[in-house]
């Protein structure tokens, strides 16, 4: 979405990542998705991927934050968040855990702060979007998608909200393609 955003054009190459092709093996062997490469440079994580395109063209300011604030956002969704995410979306991988408390969690961790900080303001930092909403909104979407009626049970209509705005936008549907698997 951010490469969208600053209008950068990339050559976009899905992958089975079962069967990574030997290209991308050999610009990142470390074998994960995203990678950017770009005039030599590699990028690998999504935030760098984010970060390197607006400094390139951010024409409404998504990168004007509070960075103390944004870490704090950006830890916690990376971190603790995604953790109870794979835990919540793969139960079998995790047979021992009691899903509901995963999910409480979860809604401890993340959703109850989302929707104190989206009472006071459209967005997680403020009146207009940031990289940060386009960071964290992915994570997000993956953990709705789990359970969509029991997500939709949820008393958090704010960060349903802001939710169903990044997914009913104009710039999401822009990057939501289905793309031929690559292969050398």
């Amino acid at each position: 979405m951010a490469l969208q955003y600053a209008g950068i054009q990339v050559e976009h190459r899905e992958i089975a990542l079962r069967n990574k092709p030997l290209s991308m093996l050999l610009v990142s062997p470390k074998g994960t998705v995203p990678v950017l490469c770009v005039d030599g440079l590699v990028l690998e994580q999504s935030l760098d991927i984010m970060g390197w395109a607006l400094e390139r063209s951010d024409p409404d300011g998504w990168g004007l934050v509070d960075i103390d604030i944004a870490q704090d956002w950006i830890e916690k969704n990376d971190g603790p968040f995604k953790t109870l995410l794979d835990q919540y979306k793969y139960p079998n991988r995790f047979p021992g855990l009691d899903q509901e408390k995963v999910l409480g969690d979860a809604i401890e961790l993340m959703l109850e702060p989302m929707e104190a900080a989206l009472r006071s303001s459209q967005y997680l930092l403020g009146s207009k979007i940031t990289w940060v909403d386009v960071a964290i909104f992915p994570f997000m979407r993956q953990f709705a998608m789990v359970n969509p009626q029991r997500f939709e049970e949820l008393p958090f209509t704010l960060t349903k909200k802001w939710l169903n705005q990044f997914i009913e936008s104009e710039l999401f549907h822009s990057v939501m393609h289905q793309y031929p698997t690559w292969v050398d």
